[in-house]
């Protein structure tokens, strides 16, 4: 196999199992607890994401890993861990789950993204160097609990986590 099947391989090995691992353990521990409680585990998650700016650190990639790709791979990915983390700060509010919302989505798209540039400029695995874990392994981590997180926000029953405010009457 060349090295691109590999990679290709391990991507979507690694979306199969972390698919499995989310729907046999991940979401029945999560499922039926209040939105805010659901979410963040997963939003922690994707505060990892700075590990991703190991795209534009020399030593840790190839020198010949495009830029095209390195760049939008690490700070898509800080700017997905500072949303996580400020949507935790926030999640007992709307406006946390507004944040939650914009971290998933621009987690995704960013995801993707990526995948996209990569092929566009011809990456190489070997040019990731030892970041090639990060698209193998975590990546596909990151799109199983992305889509969990989609699933929470867009369930109707999941009330707003805010304090009741009675009436005087």
């Amino acid at each position: 196999m060349d090295p691109q099947e590999v990679f290709g391989v391990s991507v979507v090995l690694g979306v199969i199992v972390w698919g499995l691992i989310g729907a046999r353990y991940i979401w029945p521990a999560l499922r039926g607890r209040p939105r805010s409680e659901t979410l963040r585990p997963l939003l922690l998650l994707h505060a990892f994401r700075f590990v991703g700016l190991a795209f534009v650190v020399p030593g840790v990639v190839s020198p010949d890993l495009p830029e095209a790709f390195a760049r939008p791979a690490a700070y898509g990915d800080l700017a997905t861990s500072l949303l996580a983390l400020l949507a935790i700060a926030t999640l007992r509010s709307r406006t946390g789950i507004v944040i939650t919302w914009l971290c998933t989505s621009v987690g995704t798209v960013d995801l993707l993204n990526v995948f996209y540039q990569g092929g566009r400029v011809g990456l190489v695995p070997g040019q990731m160097g030892a970041a090639y874990f990060i698209p193998t392994v975590i990546v596909p981590l990151l799109l199983v609990t992305h889509a969990m997180v989609f699933r929470i926000l867009i369930r109707a029953d999941a009330p707003f986590s805010q304090p009741s405010v009675q009436s005087g009457h």
